[in-house]
């Protein structure tokens, strides 16, 4: 199964001005290189090479920053939005771009050192499992200390009083999962997730390595700290 993958890069960024007022969130530097590149790099070492982009806000300049993709030896697609369409509905809009098979979707303002190579697995247990989404979970950080869902045997569930982690922004999806949603209606993706978390069919696997959601400058600058001080973790792990 070709694996393709979807960057999600229309947000506005409001939390981050004035970083984003001149400046689509996705192209802010994080050491090196910008948020997206980090995932691209990522994504063309585990050999993910088919990308689709969409963009809102200043999105003209992530087209003339990254181009066809072939400076980072992977093919971008774009999906432009005249206004932000939110996840689901901006995902149910790139879905023509995005192939018949399960694909990644990845956040573009988080930093993380997941290995995208797992995302193979995660796309097989979508069919071995009858599921229609396998999200990537992370223990709550300061900011999400009661969690987004539950997770018990394998699977999502709704929040309880215990055991609850923070999606991270990276899940591997169905086409099937965004039947319900329409590509022109602004919808979040905790809409259709409700409804196939109702059902049983979202899949889970926690992550505790390096995470974190850039949704204040503070938390850019602190994981730029991390970097500085810890650079090997900027490297994918060759281990699965």
């Amino acid at each position: 199964m070709t694996l393709s993958a979807m960057i999600l890069a229309a947000g506005r960024g409001s939390r981050m001005r004035p970083l984003t007022d001149h400046t689509p969130k996705p192209l802010l530097k994080v050491g090196s290189k910008s948020l997206i590149e980090w995932h691209i790099t990522r994504l063309a070492q585990a050999g993910i090479q088919q990308l689709v982009i969409n963009h809102a806000w200043l999105g003209e300049q992530i087209e003339n920053a990254l181009g066809d993709g072939s400076q980072y030896g992977v093919n971008i697609q774009y999906s432009p939005e005249t206004e932000a369409l939110e996840t689901a509905a901006g995902i149910k809009k790139a879905l023509p771009l995005l192939g018949e098979h399960p694909f990644l979707v990845i956040s573009a303002d988080i930093w993380c050192d997941w290995n995208p190579k797992l995302a193979h697995y995660m796309a097989q247990s979508l069919v071995s499992e009858n599921a229609l989404a396998h999200l990537l979970l992370v223990p709550n950080p300061e900011h999400n200390r009661n969690g987004d869902f539950g997770f018990a045997n394998h699977r999502v569930q709704t929040k309880g009083d215990t055991n609850n982690y923070t999606y991270s922004g990276m899940g591997v999806f169905s086409p099937a999962f965004f039947d319900s949603v329409s590509a022109s209606i602004p919808t979040p993706l905790r809409d259709p997730l409700h409804q196939a978390i109702t059902n049983q069919q979202v899949l889970g696997s926690i992550y505790q390595g390096q995470w974190a959601d850039i949704g204040t400058p503070e938390r850019l600058q602190q994981i730029e700290q991390c970097l500085a001080q810890k650079p090997e973790q900027a490297m994918i792990s060759d281990s699965l």
